[in-house]
Parts: C-alpha cells; sequence; structure tokens
C-alpha cells in the first residue's frame, strides 16, 4: 500500500487548511516548479476546481508538517520569518481602491498611461529605488529614494510623471506598502487614479514585478543604492526602455510609448 507523502497532516486540525488531498498534491507539485505560495493560493481561487486555501495556510503547512518542502521556497529559511500582518499598513492608507474599480482599458493594457509603482528597498531597509512601468508599453522610470517614506515616494513619483500629457498619466497601480500612503496626495499632483492590489498579492502587478527582476540582474538583493551615481540609473533605464519585448511584438517599450505619445492630439 502506498504511503502517503503528507503522514503527519492527519495529526493537524482545521486551521492548516489542506485537509483535501487533492489540494496538497496541487501544492506539492507546484512547489517543486518554483511557484510561490502565493502563486498556488491565487490560481487555486482563479480556477476554482479544488478548494481555495490562503497563502498563509500553505506556509504554515510547509513549515509544521511537511518541513521537506522548505527547500522549494524561493527563501528556504529553517524558520518562518514573521512578516507584518497587512492591517498594521493597509489601515494606514485610506480610501484605497481595489483593482476590481481599475478601467477595464487599465486591465487590458488598451492605452498607454496607466503605470504600476514599486519600490526596490536597499539592505539597509531604509532607502531604496522606486520603479514606475507603463503597462501598455512598458516604458520604465528608475528613481532613487532617500528615505523609503511617502513623502519621498510622492516627490519622485510626480517628478516623474508631471511633464506627461494627461492621457499619458491616467492611474498608478500599488501594493500596500506604507510608502504608498500618500497616494491620495499624488493624485491630486498629477491628476492620476489610484487603485491597490489585494493583501499580499504583488503577482498582480507582474509589468512592474518582472521589470524589477531585471534590474536585480544589476544590483542584487541587499544592495546599496546610496552611492549609485544618477548616470547608472539612467544607463539601467535606457538599457530597459529600449530592450525588445516578445510581449510588444519584438518592438522595445520606448518605440510604444513614442508612438502614441506622437499621435497624441497637441
Amino acid at each position: 500500500m502506498r504511503m502517503s507523502p503528507f503522514p503527519r497532516l492527519q495529526l493537524r486540525s482545521q486551521r492548516d487548511g489542506l485537509k483535501s488531498k487533492r489540494v496538497r498534491k496541487y501544492v506539492e507539485q507546484k512547489l517543486a516548479i518554483g511557484w510561490t505560495p502565493e502563486l498556488i493560493a491565487g490560481r487555486l481561487q482563479r480556477q476554482g476546481t479544488l478548494p481555495s486555501v490562503c497563502h498563509e495556510a500553505i506556509y504554515q503547512y510547509i513549515y509544521r508538517v511537511a518541513p521537506e518542502l522548505i527547500r522549494s521556497l524561493p527563501r528556504h529559511h529553517p524558520k518562518r520569518k514573521t512578516k507584518r500582518l497587512y492591517r498594521q499598513t493597509g489601515e494606514r492608507i485610506k480610501n484605497r481602491n481595489g483593482l476590481e474599480r481599475r478601467p477595464s482599458a487599465a486591465t487590458a493594457r488598451r492605452v498607454c498611461g496607466h503605470w504600476e509603482a514599486d519600490t526596490l528597498v536597499a539592505g539597509d531597509r531604509q532607502h531604496g529605488l522606486n520603479v514606475l512601468v507603463d503597462r501598455k508599453s512598458r516604458l520604465t522610470h528608475i528613481s532613487f529614494l532617500v528615505q523609503k517614506t511617502a513623502a519621498e515616494t510622492h516627490k519622485v513619483i510626480r517628478r516623474r510623471l508631471i511633464n506627461y500629457p494627461r492621457a499619458l498619466r491616467q492611474s498608478i497601480t500599488y501594493d500596500n506598502g506604507s510608502e504608498n500612503t500618500g497616494h491620495e496626495a499624488i493624485n491630486g499632483a498629477l491628476g492620476t487614479q489610484s487603485y491597490f492590489c489585494a493583501p499580499y498579492h504583488s503577482w498582480e502587478k507582474g509589468s512592474v514585478e518582472q521589470v524589477n527582476g531585471l534590474i536585480r540582474r544589476f544590483w542584487p538583493k541587499g544592495s546599496n543604492f546610496k552611492h549609485l551615481p544618477s548616470a547608472a540609473l539612467t544607463r539601467i533605464e535606457k538599457l530597459l526602455n529600449h530592450r525588445p519585448r516578445k510581449c510588444l511584438d519584438y518592438r522595445t517599450p520606448y518605440e510604444v510609448f513614442r508612438e502614441v505619445r506622437g499621435a497624441l492630439p497637441g
């Protein structure tokens, strides 16, 4: 008789959330090919063919029941590092609009002017880089953040977008980091609308996450940006904006954005 790969699961209570053998098998298979618990939980909910579980339940299952799966996590720490709960930062972000309220033209990437924003944090956790990516063209702006604060984030986003026509600064999609608590002030300065991913669903702003991965090729996690010359940021930004993308039919972000901007009425 074939033994279950998860023999200790039956000893756990309902809080583990993975009582279904089919769900456990699905989780194990997806972890083996590099999926994160967040991706697995989000995909289960989207497909609807198996019972949904939250990503936290998957983490608890791995660390409490099946520690042999820790090696499949992107950061396989021997002990679980606790995260600050979403409500501690999320409650400070007032008047949040979820992505379900974002215009269909933005979601479907039909027009330029809908941006995604993210922060790459430096090794000291005090400063970093602000990254803005246009959802349609993938045009990218990289700006140094002296401090990882809402005021500094406001300043650099305003500086990077203020000179664009209104049609090219319609909305910005954020995550729930505390540096985004000033989103309403940014809207007031730029005339944009702000939208937020669900807690811990960073994959919902996949354009900027993909660009972050490209930036990390030059500056891996733990890098210190304080002494980076501005010319270095400009050089990487240009490399990314002149990099052909398969999703753009091998055109570059700069070409797509320039084409749209040139077609706008003067």
